[in-house]
């Protein structure tokens, strides 16, 4: 489990998209925490702080408003049109007895077997959806991939979970392949060499239709 992060948040007096544009242009990212049949409340972060702890693993966290600190959990990132930068944030009060469901981020640990034979790695999904207790949400899912050879798969029923974590994914979606894609590269390479015969066959043509105009001309 990654270690505890705490940020400090600023109550929003004014909602609203104006609002919100304006407290991200100032560097913070607007946010509402809810649950536990408390009111919602509409507090900002501040963005790198936030990015940083998110970037690290951390989806557990204590928000400090003054003097008052809620332990959270990230619900919802809302990125903008690019995908890049979050503009919005729904946080969860949580307690760390209850169990939770989040998504975690898989790592790919190891070099395959496969890979000595020409093999290739390929990622299909870099996170897993589980259940936990929150004060044990890990910070990744480590997926071990050493023992693969070309034509192995792996999905989400063949990993390994952190002790007390279920699966909420369904078990059937596929996390890693090995495959062998040396040949198709050798034949794009090929065809990328050798020109079309439709070009040639139109090149001939036009050297055709500009013979008889030569001829008329003399």
């Amino acid at each position: 489990m990654a270690k505890n992060l705490q940020l400090n948040a600023t109550i929003r007096e004014n909602t609203g998209s104006k609002a919100a544009a304006k407290e991200r242009k100032q560097g913070r990212i607007p946010a509402v925490v809810y649950g536990h049949k408390k009111e919602p409340e509409a507090i900002s972060l501040d963005e790198h702080n936030l990015v940083v702890g998110i970037h690290h693993g951390h989806r557990l966290m204590d928000i400090k408003i003054g003097k008052k600190i809620q332990k959270v959990l990230i619900k919802d990132l809302q990125y903008d049109h690019l995908g890049r930068n979050i503009i919005h944030a729904d946080l969860v009060r949580v307690d760390i007895t209850e169990t939770v469901k989040v998504t975690v981020p898989i790592e790919l640990k190891g070099t395959a077997k496969g890979t000595q034979e020409g093999g290739v790695i390929t990622e299909h999904t870099d996170h897993l959806e589980i259940e936990c207790q929150a004060a044990n949400i890990p910070e990744s899912i480590v997926v071990t991939v050493t023992d693969m050879d070309v034509g192995d798969t792996m999905h989400a029923k063949d990993v390994e979970l952190p002790p007390g974590a279920t699966l909420s994914s369904s078990p059937d979606i596929l996390l890693v392949t090995c495959s062998l894609v040396a040949a198709a590269k050798a034949a794009e390479e090929i065809e990328e060499e050798v020109p079309a015969a439709p070009e040639v066959i139109t090149e001939a043509k036009e050297a055709e239709e500009e013979a008889p105009e030569e001829k008329a001309k003399e």
